[in-house]
C-alpha cells in the first residue's frame, strides 16, 4: 500500500469517525446554548392535585401562594437572591433539566384528567423557556424520576429558605 493510500485509510478509519462522534456529542450542547444565566428572567413553579394548581411561585414578581396544613391559601412575596438563582440554574444544568421531556407521565396517562400530584417547572430566558410537567406517580425511568424529584425539591427548598430569611428580616425590623 502506498503512503497516500495509508493516509486515506487512516483518515477514513480514525479521523472521520472521530468527527462524527464530536458532532453527535456536542450537538445537544449547542442546541441548549440559549439557556444562559445572563439571559435568565424567571422561574415559575406550580403544583397541586390534577389540574388544580393552587400552589405557585414566580421568581420575577416574588409572588408565592400555597395551601397550608389548615387548607388556608397563604399569599406572600418571597424574592430569591442572585446566589439562589445561580445555584438553581447550575443545578438544572447539572441534572440535565434542559434535556428532560416536556411531560413526565406514565404511558397511557391522560395528563389533563389525572388526579395525581403534578408539578409544572418552568425556567424562562430571553430567547426561550423550558417547561416540564411532572406527575409524581411517574415510574417508567427511575433515574429520570429521581432527577425530577431532586429538581422539584431544590426549587421548593430554595423558596422555603428565602421565605424563612424574609420572615426573619421582617421580624427583626419590628
Amino acid at each position: 500500500m502506498s503512503d497516500k493510500g495509508k493516509k486515506i485509510f487512516l483518515a477514513l478509519t480514525i479521523v472521520v469517525p472521530f468527527l462524527i462522534y464530536c458532532v453527535v456529542y456536542y450537538t445537544p450542547m449547542f442546541k441548549n446554548a440559549p439557556f444562559k444565566l445572563k439571559e435568565f428572567e424567571s422561574i415559575d413553579l406550580k403544583w397541586g392535585m390534577g389540574n388544580n394548581l393552587e400552589n405557585s411561585y414566580n421568581s420575577a414578581t416574588g409572588d408565592y401562594q400555597y395551601v397550608n396544613g389548615q387548607d388556608s391559601l397563604i399569599k406572600t412575596n418571597v424574592k430569591l437572591r442572585k446566589d439562589d438563582i445561580l445555584y438553581l440554574h447550575s443545578k438544572a444544568s447539572e441534572l440535565g433539566f434542559w434535556n428532560f421531556p416536556d411531560v413526565l407521565a406514565n404511558r397511557g396517562t391522560n395528563v389533563d384528567s389525572s388526579k395525581v400530584l403534578r408539578y409544572v417547572i418552568q425556567f424562562n430566558y430571553k430567547k426561550k423557556s423550558k417547561t416540564v410537567i411532572y406527575l409524581t406517580d411517574y415510574n417508567e425511568i427511575p433515574k429520570l424520576k429521581g432527577l425530577a424529584e431532586q429538581m422539584k425539591t431544590l426549587l421548593q427548598q430554595s423558596i422555603n429558605d428565602a421565605e424563612e430569611r424574609y420572615g426573619k428580616q421582617a421580624g427583626s425590623k419590628n
